[in-house]
């Protein structure tokens, strides 16, 4: 019986963005998050443009469907989730990484949503009450027992709501990546992905006026940059595209989970923050209840598409 690798490549990519997180992004924190995203998808474009040139058959062949797909992964995935995954991480000054990171894994939660909203596929009854369940959770693991100030003042809170944010925008580029890897190579769809959000992260700079910022772009920022488009941004996406072409996009959802998980140890170990015990107790509910929506979406009906 031949073996599926295809969940150990996605493990390897969600553990590569838990070192993102943690490790590299925080080098950049001084640069506007538009810029660094920026630079991030078109580095890697780059770097891949001189292998497409033998694929133009490949592209070619390509539906029209394909091209909504992929440009929908770029707006979602690689712009929105992209863009306040990063933004999250900046408001907190990295001192709650692992935080943010948990709550953007609500992601299985809004897949749902948008087959619901965009498919009108009604999710089943148990649905609601694991959804409600891992908000409800996702709430005690980021503020814990004390009150929160929800204002802007609260930087732990805007925080909250770009991770949010980030969790919808990686959810809907989950959905669309399967369809997009339908009718094409990992390499194809690595390539697309980085050069369609190029352009758009060039468009939205473009209203932002802050062109001029690249120029306070240091040696340290390009090394890391460098590393980034190797490994955690690039390879990273290389990895996961290879291993979600093998297997379900539902199933991808739980073997993310290795990204929490790994920036959690990595935030123990470089920095020394740790969780309470009440706020990993509201992570493992928050696990389990995420399982749980998976198994529904899986068992139930294929909401998202294999």
């Amino acid at each position: 019986m031949k073996k599926n690798f295809g969940p150990l490549f996605v493990i390897s990519a969600a553990i590569l963005w838990g070192v993102d997180g943690v490790v590299l992004r925080p080098f950049l924190y001084d640069l506007p998050v538009n810029i660094v995203v920026l630079i991030e998808s078109a580095l890697v474009a780059s770097l891949l443009t001189p292998f497409i040139f033998s694929r133009f058959n490949e592209l070619k062949t390509m539906h029209k469907k394909d091209w909504l797909a992929f440009a929908g992964v770029a707006v979602f995935g690689g712009a929105i989730g992209t863009l306040a995954i990063t933004k999250a991480l900046f408001y907190v000054n990295f001192v709650n990484l692992s935080i943010v990171i948990l709550i953007q894994k609500l992601q299985p939660v809004f897949a749902i949503i948008f087959a619901w909203i965009i498919l009108k596929e009604r999710p089943a009854g148990k649905f609601y009450g694991w959804a409600a369940l891992a908000v409800i959770s996702a709430y005690f693991m980021t503020f814990g027992l004390s009150f929160p100030d929800f204002t802007i003042k609260n930087e732990t809170f805007l925080a909250a709501v770009f991770a949010l944010i980030a969790a919808g925008g990686f959810a809907m580029s989950t959905v669309l990546s399967k369809r997009a890897l339908k009718n094409t190579t990992f390499f194809t769809a690595t390539y697309l992905r980085f050069l369609m959000s190029t352009v758009i992260l060039l468009v939205i700079s473009s209203f932002m006026f802050n062109f001029n910022e690249i120029g306070s772009i240091t040696v340290t920022h390009l090394i890391v940059f460098g590393i980034i488009a190797f490994s955690t941004g690039g390879a990273a996406i290389f990895l996961y595209y290879f291993g979600l072409k093998k297997i379900s996009a539902s199933s991808s959802t739980i073997y993310e989970l290795s990204f929490p998980l790994s920036a959690v140890l990595l935030e123990y170990f470089l920095r020394g923050n740790i969780l309470t015990p009440f706020q990993w107790l509201a992570v493992a509910i928050l696990f389990f209840s995420i399982f749980k929506v998976n198994s529904i979406n899986t068992s139930k009906k294929r909401f998202i598409s294999d």
